[in-house]
């Protein structure tokens, strides 16, 4: 039988169809440390795969729209850690994962405006989301091949209003990243559960 440590490793440093990059180190402790849940960790490795892809192409395509990366990366890593405290959510609906995170992340020294987005991940409207949040949220949906009009649509706005271009082309652009990431979604939905809820 394999041990719980040994999936938990797995899920973060294995092999993956597709190919994952892997959490940066600062998460990998953390998880480490509070015995993330191995599908846990195989779903946040997923999401910050995707969200590497969308701040690429905004860094490449979009240039004038300037983003905080790092943050971006590291919200994406850690949007749902709340589950490790919620272990019903990882199966099943529930938000009380979100406030949750958030306050797991700054009870073990993750600075504020990182640890928001564990809080900020399912709450586009809220006043004071920033682009950065919403590129977390559409990397959460999007790693499943799942599109969110609402979402595309706050995220193109706030494209449009950073870069001066058309909303329509901003639309037309996302919308091709996001046909790409989406071929892959069946393969990273397998690759999150090859692992167990439960450790």
């Amino acid at each position: 039988m394999t041990s719980s440590a040994s999936l938990l490793w797995q899920a973060l440093h294995g092999p993956a169809d597709p190919p994952l990059r892997p959490l940066p180190d600062r998460v990998v402790n953390l998880l480490t440390a509070l015995r993330c849940p191995p599908r846990l960790a195989a779903h946040l490795r997923a999401v910050h795969d995707v969200a590497h892809q969308v701040t690429d192409w905004a860094e490449r395509h979009r240039p004038a729209v300037v983003l905080d990366r790092e943050a971006v990366l590291f919200g994406a890593a850690t949007h749902d850690i709340g589950k490790i405290l919620h272990p019903g959510e990882l199966s099943g609906p529930g938000s009380a994962h979100e406030r949750a995170g958030r306050a797991l992340l700054l009870e073990h020294g993750v600075e504020p405006p990182l640890a928001r987005f564990a809080a900020t991940h399912a709450s586009w409207t809220a006043p004071g989301v920033r682009l950065e949040d919403l590129l977390v949220s559409l990397a959460d949906k999007a790693w499943k091949g799942r599109r969110v009009p609402g979402l595309e649509d706050l995220v193109i706005t706030g494209l449009a209003e950073l870069s001066g271009r058309p909303a329509w082309e901003e639309f037309a652009a996302l919308d091709d990243l996001l046909t790409r990431v989406g071929e892959d979604a069946d393969r990273r939905l397998a690759f999150q559960a090859s692992f167990p809820v439960r450790g």
